[in-house]
Formats: C-alpha cells, structure tokens, sequence
C-alpha cells in the first residue's frame, strides 16, 4: 500500500495502482488490460451486465476466474443463441459446476438476451446504455471515495427494467458503468486513471 494514500499499492513492476488490483495476478491483468476501458457492441455489453448480474453478492475475482466457463456455456454471449435456450439449456447449467449455479441468474441472462434482441429496433443495447454517460466522472482519492451507484445508475437501472431486463439494480449497473468506461473510478495517482480515452469535464489534470 502507498505511505500516503492507503487506496493506492505499488506493484512489483514499480507501477501504482488502484489497491484492488493487487489481489491477483488475474486481477492486476484484469485492471491494467480491460477494467475501465469502453466497450460500445452489443455483445461486449451483454456479456459484461450478465456477468455483473452473475457477480451479486459475490466477489468479482469470484466471477472472473469462471469467466471462460461462462463463455462456454452462454455461447460466448450470443444474445440471439442465449435468447433460444430452453428448458433442457437450463437443467444444463443449473449441474455446470463452472459457473454459478443460480436458477434465478440463469433466467435472468436469458431474459436479458431476448430484451437485448427487442432493443435492436430502438436502435440497440449499447445506444441505451451509453445514452446514460454522465458529463462528470467520480474523481476518488480513496477507496471509500468511490461511489457504488449514482443518479446515472439508478436511471439507467430503471430504464433496463423497463425494457425486460433483470438484476440490474443500480449498485450492479454503476459496476458495469465503471467497467465499461462510462466512468473513471481509478483511484487518482493510478497509472490507469485517464486511460480509458473517454473525456469527462472535470477529469484532472
């Protein structure tokens, strides 16, 4: 951990880094490779708000480690395979030890790719989403900084749910915001914080 700011760690590489990221070494690859930066296609963001859907009440590393036997049993988030499975596709993953096993997480992610296929006539998921990117980004200098929701995720929050889409309260939507690049949560003094290429109007210099 940093001297000065406890929210900060320093790796073995010399680099800083918001404190999480040196859990692990899949975690610190995670946040130096993916964590913040934008993903505007449909299927990236299925997979993230799934996964995030997935990640309530556990860890992430939790959700991470499994990622790849997600993939593997969601079709590599294919909404319109996904929106197609049927009862025996559930009877399926409820005995897939790779995965979470959660009846109610399962139906949700098919549910949510049938919703993802309706919005593509309201011109797509990733529109809806990023339609909700605040101005204004967090700008924590600590971990208790940094905010798990806001009014930007609990309207998006509102709208997913208007549209069909299930476990998206807007604690697990502002984790995807955060994911996706809609805002910086770097704790500042990260040598990721701005990295994602997306502007915001009180990003520090």
């Amino acid at each position: 951990m940093s001297e000065t700011n406890p929210g900060l760690a320093t790796g073995p590489d010399g680099l800083v880094r918001t404190a999480w990221a040196l859990g692990s070494e899949m975690m610190c690859r995670y946040y130096d490779t993916e964590w913040g930066m934008p993903i505007c296609e449909e299927r990236g963001l299925f997979e993230r708000l799934s996964l995030e859907g997935f990640q309530s009440g556990l860890s992430w590393s939790t959700i991470l480690s499994k990622r790849e036997n997600f993939r593997a049993a969601f079709a590599d988030f294919d909404p319109e395979i996904v929106a197609d499975f049927s009862q025996e596709d559930v009877q399926r993953l409820l005995t897939d030890a790779g995965i979470i096993r959660h009846r109610g997480k399962i139906m949700a992610t098919i549910s949510n790719a049938q919703a993802t296929l309706a919005l593509r006539e309201q011109g797509g998921l990733a529109a809806l989403i990023w339609s909700y990117q605040p101005d204004r980004t967090p700008v924590p200098r600590s971990l208790e900084e940094i905010p798990t929701r806001s009014a930007e995720s609990e309207a998006l929050a509102r709208r997913l749910k208007a549209e069909g889409f299930r476990f998206v309260g807007p604690t697990t939507v502002f984790a995807l915001m955060e994911a996706v690049g809609m805002v910086d949560t770097h704790v500042v003094g990260s040598h990721r914080r701005g990295s994602s290429g997306v502007s915001f109007s009180n990003q520090p210099a």
